[in-house]
C-alpha cells in the first residue's frame, strides 16, 4: 500500500502532467470525453461509460489561436484551444463546452470548425435560474448531450447507470471536502502546492480511483499529530491560482491555504447533487439550481461576499488573496462587491492577477510580501 508521500507524489504528477493521464486511460482501450470549465455536467460523460477529463490550459506558446480568439480574450480558453489545434488533445472522443461565459460562447463555433478531428457538444445553462421552467429547459439540454454521446458509444445510458455516477460524484464531493478540512492539521504537510494538486489532480482522474487516493491520503494524515501552524492562514477566491511558481511564493512568505472559493477547486465540490426529487436528469438540474457564489451563475444580489466573511471566521483565516484572472469579465463586476463585504468584516483582501502564459512574478512576489507585512502590523495593533 503507497504511504502518504507515495500518495501525494502520484497526485502532484497527474496534476502537472494531464497528457500522461489521458494516454493512460486510452492505452486501457476507454473513451475519454474533454470537459471544458467550469461546470460540465461530468455525470453524463461516466454515466455513458466514458472517462470524463478537464480541459483547463496551461502554459502554451500561442500560435493557432490568435486566428480565432483576441488577445484580450480569457488565458484559459485561448490555451486550451490552442492545444486542440495542435493536436495535444489527440484521443479525446468529443469535448463539452457549457457556454456559461463570453468566451465560452464563441468558443463552441470556434471549435467546431477549427478543431474538426474532435467532435464538439455545446451546453447552453438557462440564465434564470429561479424559474420552474429553467429545470425543464436544463432536462431537456442533458438529453440532446446524452444523444451526442450515444453517438459515440453506440448505446444511450441507462437511468441505473447515471444515479450510479451521482453518488460516485456525490461520494467524491465529500471525501474532497473532508481532505481540505483535515488538510488544515498538517500544514507543515499540506502545502499550498500540495493543496492545490490534490484537488487540481480530480479532474484528471476516474472518480473512483481518485476518491479511494484521497481518502488514503485522509487516513493517513489523521494518524500524525496536528502541526501548530504559525504562519498566515488565507483563503484564496477567483477561477484557479496557478502556476506553481505562484504558489511558491506563498509558501516562502509562509502562507497556508485554509480554504478556497476557486472554480478550479473548491466550487468543483461543495454543491452535491440533490438525493431526492425526480429521475437523473432532474436531480442533476437541481444540482445547478443549486449553486452559489460564483461570478459565472445569475444570483439575485452578491452572495459571494457575506460566503466569503463566514468562510474567513469558520477558518480562523487572517484575509483573503483574489485570484482575478486576466481579461474575466465577470470576475471583475464580482469584485468591488465582496472587497467591500470583506473590509467591512476587517479582513484585507490582496487582489492579484493571473495570467497562465505569464513567465516572470517578481511583482507578485512583492505585493505578497507587502501583504504578509500588512498582515503582521494589523495583527500586532489587534494585541496592544
Amino acid at each position: 500500500m503507497p504511504d502518504l508521500k507515495q500518495n501525494l507524489n502520484l497526485l502532484v504528477h497527474a496534476s502537472q502532467h494531464p497528457k500522461q493521464q489521458l494516454e493512460y486511460y486510452l492505452h486501457q482501450g476507454k473513451k475519454v470525453v474533454g470537459c471544458f470549465p467550469p461546470y460540465t455536467p461530468e455525470e453524463l460523460v461516466y454515466a455513458s461509460g466514458m472517462i470524463p477529463m478537464g480541459l483547463w490550459g496551461g502554459q502554451a506558446e500561442l500560435k493557432l489561436v490568435k486566428s480565432y480568439l483576441p488577445p484580450f480574450a480569457c488565458p484559459i480558453m485561448q490555451s486550451t484551444l490552442e492545444f486542440g489545434l495542435n493536436d495535444t488533445y489527440h484521443g479525446l472522443s468529443a469535448v463539452i463546452i457549457p457556454a456559461i461565459c463570453d468566451t465560452l460562447r464563441c468558443m463552441t463555433q470556434n471549435w467546431r470548425f477549427g478543431v474538426t478531428s474532435i467532435p464538439m457538444i455545446p451546453i447552453v445553462y438557462p440564465q434564470n435560474r429561479t424559474s420552474p421552467a429553467s429545470v425543464d429547459y436544463l432536462i431537456s439540454e442533458y438529453e440532446n448531450v446524452l444523444v451526442m454521446l450515444a453517438t459515440i458509444t453506440g448505446n444511450m445510458m441507462s437511468e441505473k447507470s447515471l444515479c450510479a455516477a451521482i453518488d460516485i460524484y456525490n461520494r467524491h464531493n465529500a471525501v474532497m471536502r473532508q481532505f481540505n478540512q483535515i488538510a488544515n492539521n498538517h500544514l507543515d504537510i499540506i502545502t499550498p502546492k500540495v493543496r492545490h494538486a490534490v484537488n487540481k489532480s480530480a479532474l484528471f482522474f476516474d472518480k473512483k480511483d481518485h476518491t479511494q487516493i484521497v481518502e488514503s491520503i485522509i487516513e493517513q494524515l489523521n494518524q500524525l499529530p496536528v502541526h501548530p501552524y504559525q504562519g498566515k492562514r488565507i483563503i484564496l477566491t477567483g477561477i484557479t491560482c496557478e502556476p506553481d511558481a505562484l504558489l511558491d511564493i506563498f509558501e516562502e512568505n509562509h502562507i497556508a491555504v485554509v480554504a478556497d472559493d476557486l472554480a478550479q477547486e473548491g466550487r468543483q465540490f461543495r454543491t452535491d447533487t440533490p438525493e431526492k426529487g425526480g429521475g437523473g436528469l432532474k436531480r442533476l438540474a437541481l444540482q445547478w439550481k443549486a449553486r452559489h457564489g460564483c461570478s459565472l451563475i445569475h444570483e439575485r444580489g452578491k452572495p459571494r461576499g457575506p460566503m466569503l466573511v463566514k468562510m474567513c471566521q469558520e477558518y480562523q483565516a487572517d484575509g483573503v488573496i483574489n485570484c482575478l484572472m486576466k481579461f474575466c469579465d465577470p470576475e471583475e463586476y464580482d469584485q468591488p462587491y465582496f472587497e467591500a463585504d470583506l473590509h467591512a468584516a476587517g479582513y484585507p483582501c490582496l487582489t492579484i492577477e493571473i495570467d497562465p502564459q505569464n513567465h516572470s512574478y517578481e511583482q507578485i512576489r512583492t505585493r505578497v510580501q507587502s501583504f504578509c507585512d500588512d498582515l503582521t502590523l494589523q495583527y500586532l495593533s489587534c494585541c496592544k
